[in-house]
């Protein structure tokens, strides 16, 4: 050392602080190559706007770049840029001193104009310190910008003292020398090194090069403008920080001052890879601060139900804690989550009226995470309902329709929205349920997966119409016209008084699977049909309760089993009861499991095959 090195004793404050980031602040020792490549950026843009305004700087000629390099044999890793430098004050100040920071400080000397053009990362004080949560010893070796100013070197090994000496030959800038642990070896080596960079680092604007090699070579394009950008240049993005093969489906790409500053990238992806059964898909947008990552695969800037959506959202009015791994403000977080949850609803609202067969072929491959955010996103369910999409009986199969259309082609007198659930479209229409929306050429959705039942239930109305299962013990339909009701072919209907003694007897007989028998205002070519009560649980939503419970489960018997009156077979019932009593009561248990059947509710089918068989037997004996 010169004979004017000076050795000087850290600040208790420091000292305290030391200990707490190199034992506890940072979850991950990773981290240390972010902050100190974020100081050495910060340096670079202090010299970019210094030096417009000086008349002369030292080494003007250096390029504005950060140099890594690695030597495995001593075990030393080595951070250099070529930015504004420190002088002997300024690393006395920046690095012996709690809570000071070159950039905040030179931010604050700044007029508000000024500002504006000045791109700054973080605070060096504390991020520097990081750097002994692996290094044994720190060598800081700077020069300042200024012409008059000397080269001094710093260092310490965080043991209560730091020495500063002169230090000649060095160019503009600042040289970390870190001499690694023994547990932190694996930092002199480049492949290492560089996954840091590309993972947390990649969007620094100036060259990051570990051994001469560039590592940033992809471009922060949500900063840019989105006039200047080629889709190309966006579908490379995407691969990247998608880590995808494919070209995206859809990208959103925005800025906003207010109410937060933010710039965000987003992209649907093409593949649904939950669907592909890889497993629950992990949340695909990143979070950054000027340019820099502060939470890869953040699950707090969108809702669980957008996971699926990759991109990077950037922000420089996040408030981040002392170690930039978390945000403070939980409040401020959620204002962010709602700005980027409006604008990709709208988004796709734009895209399914500008690109209809692009937004089907979304709906098909992610429709099921819109569903999920209806049943769990109470603040956004009504721009969620828009994007909803349903085969009806309206449209051709597998054309889709949205709540909108159907509104749209509402009749005058119509008030609610009618859905049914099947398996599929075939079953719908040929079942018995959608006998009377026919008749009264109503258009009926059909819900073809368990999962739009829950839905529809969590969704309660749409534009002012409620949404109403057609299997609803409850159900009101408008009354027919009166064209309509004339039908001199329509059967007549079992006598008043033979009905309520066989409504009577058929409920005594399925006591124990249902609450009541009722004379139905909807059959017309079906004999009979099994509703349920009080409108919320449908038979698709009793369907997944019945597949999620263990042995033992309880079947619902408070259901009403609706029959009509003028077809045959329950008129014949009703002479069978009196003629053979013991087979009638197997016919309507028949007539029950056929019901069940078409709500899609049987789950035992052994006593009802051979029942079944008895009846047939019964019916080709009577034919001899």
């Amino acid at each position: 050392m010169s004979d004017k090195s000076v050795t000087k004793e850290f600040q208790t404050e420091v000292k305290k602080m030391l200990d707490i980031v190199i034992n506890s602040l940072y979850t991950e020792k990773d981290i240390f190559l972010r902050e100190l490549i974020s100081n050495s950026a910060d340096a670079l843009e202090r010299f970019r706007h210094q030096s417009l305004l000086e008349e002369k700087v030292f080494d003007d000629h250096l390029p504005l770049e950060i140099n890594i390099e690695i030597n495995d044999q001593d075990h030393t890793l080595t951070i250099i840029d070529t930015g504004a430098g420190m002088s002997k004050e300024e690393l006395e100040s920046n690095l012996g001193t709690i809570a000071h920071s070159g950039s905040k400080t030179f931010l604050s000397k700044l007029a508000d104009n000024a500002r504006a053009e000045v791109n700054l990362i973080g605070q060096f004080g504390v991020g520097f310190y990081s750097a002994f949560m692996v290094a044994k010893q720190v060598r800081v070796q700077s020069r300042s910008y200024l012409p008059d100013e000397e080269g001094h070197e710093w260092v310490s090994d965080a043991g209560g003292t730091y020495t500063i000496s002169p230090c000649s030959g060095i160019h503009r800038g600042t040289k970390l020398i870190i001499e690694l642990k023994d547990d932190a070896h694996h930092y002199a080596d480049e492949t290492t090194i560089k996954k840091i960079i590309k993972r947390y680092s990649s969007f620094v604007s100036f060259p990051i090069k570990v051994a001469g090699e560039k590592v940033n070579t992809v471009q922060a394009l949500w900063t840019r403008n989105k006039s200047e950008i080629k889709d190309d240049e966006y579908n490379e993005f995407y691969k990247f920080i998608g880590n995808a093969i494919d070209d995206p489906t859809f990208k959103l790409h925005f800025s906003t001052d207010a109410p937060l500053a933010i710039k965000a990238l987003l992209f649907t992806p093409q593949e649904n890879f939950e669907q592909l059964g890889f497993g629950r898909t992990e949340p695909g947008v990143n979070l950054y601060c000027q340019k820099v990552l502060i939470e890869q695969h953040s699950k707090n800037i969108l809702p669980d139900w957008l996971r699926f959506v990759k991109g990077v959202v950037d922000s420089e009015d996040l408030p981040l804690n002392i170690s930039r791994q978390a945000l403070q403000d939980n409040a401020l977080l959620m204002k962010i989550n709602r700005v980027l949850t409006k604008k990709y609803l709208k988004h796709l609202e734009e895209e399914a009226q500008h690109n209809p067969e692009g937004y089907e072929k979304f709906w098909q491959n992610f429709g099921i995470y819109l569903k999920e955010g209806v049943t769990s996103d109470f603040s956004h369910r009504e721009a969620i309902a828009k994007l909803l999409r349903f085969e009806s009986s309206a449209s051709e199969a597998g054309k889709l329709i949205s709540l909108p259309e159907y509104v749209g082609r509402m009749k005058e007198d119509q008030q609610e929205i009618y859905y049914i659930n099947a398996p599929n479209r075939e079953s719908a229409e040929s079942g018995p349920y959608v006998e009377a929306f026919k008749k009264r050429e109503l258009e009926i959705i059909y819900t073809l997966e368990p999962i739009d039942d829950f839905a529809f239930s969590h969704l309660g109305e749409f534009d002012g119409k409620k949404l109403v299962s057609a299997d609803r013990a409850d159900l009101e339909l408008p009354e027919l016209k009166e064209e309509q009701k004339e039908d001199a072919d329509k059967p007549e209907a079992l006598a008043a008084d033979r009905t309520e003694a066989l409504t009577k007897w058929m409920q005594e007989t399925l006591t124990t699977k249902i609450k009541e028998v009722h004379i139905s205002k909807r059959l017309e070519d079906s004999p009979a049909i099994i509703v349920n009560p009080g409108g919320y649980m449908t038979s698709s939503m009793e369907r997944v309760m019945r597949a999620a419970q263990h042995e033992g489960f309880q079947e619902f018997s408070d259901k009403i089993l609706e029959i009509n009156t003028r077809h045959d077979l329950i008129k014949n019932l009703d002479t069978l009861r009196n003629k053979d009593e013991a087979f009638a009561r197997e016919v309507v248990e028949q007539i029950y499991d056929n019901a069940m059947i078409q709500a899609g509710l049987l789950v035992e089918p052994r006593r009802m095959v051979d029942r079944s068989y008895r009846i047939l037997s019964r019916a080709v004996k009577s034919e001899e």
